[in-house]
């Protein structure tokens, strides 16, 4: 109220002072011609003593009489003429719209810039009201009290009772840390979350120093989700102990922005989220939601030119065929890791399931082969990485896999299992001479009939070649390099075979 008292008040004074100004009456009405008839009054005067002195002559006298005469006459017509003063009603009306318009204007400025209502607010005091707001937050008991009941889901008579037995059994034995995993899990599928993250709290309590990040970030997820998206101390304390552990947990760092966010911080929600955005990957489920807030959190952190960065090139889908939606994400954070591992491994097996009936960009066959990296199915992708070498003649498209075989520790894994990798070609300079032969004759063999049937990426036609070096077959490899030539019309790809003909002496070096 205070400040509607003083800015009103400075208002009206700058209106009265824009109407006193317009309204007050003139103290002069005399122009300054008028003001002139005394002196020259005084200048015939002055005449009149110096022709009486003898200072001046006669005719003299008399043209300075002439003159001041003449400018006499001038000033007494200039005076006469009649001053136009604007009519008083006029001058009370633009005194008036003139202060309407300050006072008005002031207002409408204000309504539309300012913050009514509002007190000052300077940087100290934004940082203190934010940590109070977290520290004053409602417990999660309260924030569950205020969230509707959600309809029972109708389930299977069958598993009612084995969930039953389930949470029978943890009263019965509650040191036992299965049961209660168990528990967690099928509660929050049953969308019982309050007891689910009753459950993931005490396998916390049961683990310990051995409790891990991701056990964290489940239990803070199951709360946070109680809570209606809202961020609990209690889930702040889980989100805190996920980072402690693990500061690069990408699921604890969103919820942790998100906490910051929602507690009048966007400053700490945007260090939180600027990274994990530029992290990636392009297809972690978090990416979407944090690139459609960023900017605003951006701009009331007062970052007012902050512009996202470009977003990676993506196909339709912007998980990418068979990566993980941001429900199947949640779904993640209330599994145990036994069935985590599950669902990751149930969506690689989707993927290769639609790669080998529909074929796929490269950027899906490395997708496939890092995740069967991170499953520690090696053999498997090393299969994959196999069959990539034969499906891709063109390095650019070999270039994203080779790294995602790389990552799975599989790249010198050879393009089939029946054709000689590098390795296998070095080895077999340290057999004997007969059984090296036999060794690389039947791999070349095979090599040579899918090369035949199938054909093959560049670089298998470079290992035929050198295997033939070896075997000292130089015509069968000459004959290999010359149907080389005739297929590949690419200078790159070609570039691959020459070299392997080069080095057994079918072609001068360059």
């Amino acid at each position: 109220m205070t400040f509607w008292i003083v800015s009103g008040a400075f208002a009206l004074i700058s209106a009265l002072w824009i109407g006193w100004t317009l309204l007050r009456p003139r103290v002069d009405s005399e122009g300054p011609d008028a003001l002139d008839l005394p002196v020259y009054r005084d200048q015939l005067k002055a005449v009149e003593k110096d022709l009486a002195r003898g200072v001046v002559a006669e005719d003299e006298a008399e043209r300075l009489r002439t003159e001041i005469k003449r400018r006499i006459l001038e000033a007494d017509k200039a005076g006469g003429a009649e001053t136009r003063v604007a009519p008083r009603a006029l001058s009370f009306g633009v005194a008036a719209l003139g202060g309407v318009a300050v006072i008005g204007g002031a207002f409408l400025i204000y309504e539309a810039i300012g913050a009514p209502g509002y007190g000052d607010q300077p940087l100290s005091k934004r940082l203190a009201d934010a940590e109070q707001a977290r520290r004053d937050r409602p417990s999660q008991a309260e924030y569950e009290a205020n969230i509707p009941p959600s309809p029972t889901p109708e389930i299977d008579p069958q598993y009612a009772e084995l969930i039953e037995k389930l949470r029978e059994a943890v009263v019965e034995r509650p040191e036992e840390l299965e049961g209660w995993v168990l528990l967690a899990r099928n509660e929050a599928q049953l969308g019982n979350l309050p007891a689910a993250h009753t459950a993931q709290a005490k396998v916390i309590e049961l683990k310990g120093d051995g409790a891990t990040s991701q056990d964290y970030t489940s239990y803070a997820a199951m709360l946070i989700q109680a809570a209606g998206g809202v961020v609990s101390q209690e889930a702040d304390r889980a989100l805190n102990g996920a980072l402690e552990l693990d500061p690069k947990n990408p699921i604890a760092r969103y919820y942790a922005g998100l906490m910051h966010l929602q507690t009048g911080r966007p400053d700490q929600a945007f260090a939180f989220w600027e990274p994990l955005l530029r992290e990636g990957p392009p297809s972690a489920p978090w990416i979407p939601i944090i690139r459609a807030r960023l900017e605003s959190v951006a701009y009331m952190a007062g970052m007012l030119d902050y512009q996202l960065p470009p977003e990676a090139a993506m196909g339709a889908n912007p998980h990418g065929a068979g990566g993980p939606s941001i429900e199947e994400m949640e779904a993640a954070q209330d599994m145990s890791e036994e069935d985590r591992q599950d669902m990751i491994q149930g969506m690689v097996d989707q993927l290769g399931r639609r790669m080998a009936e529909e074929g796929g960009p490269p950027s899906d066959w490395a997708k496939l082969i890092r995740a069967h990296g991170v499953l520690g199915n090696t053999e498997r992708a090393g299969l994959i990485w196999s069959e990539a070498q034969r499906t891709f003649s063109s390095e650019a498209d070999l270039a994203p896999i080779r790294q995602a075989a790389a990552f799975a520790g599989v790249e010198e894994v050879g393009p089939n299992g029946a054709g000689p990798s590098d390795e296998d070609i070095k080895a077999a300079a340290e057999m004997s001479p007969e059984d090296r032969e036999t060794m690389i004759r039947s791999m070349v063999e095979q090599l040579g009939d899918r090369l035949a049937t199938e054909g093959g990426p560049p670089r298998d036609w470079a290992r035929m070649i050198s295997s033939l070096g070896v075997l000292g077959e130089q015509d069968w490899a000459a004959a290999i390099w010359g149907e080389a030539q005739e297929r590949f019309t690419d200078p790159e790809h070609l570039a691959i075979v020459r070299e392997a003909a080069v080095a057994i002496g079918l072609e001068p070096a360059q």
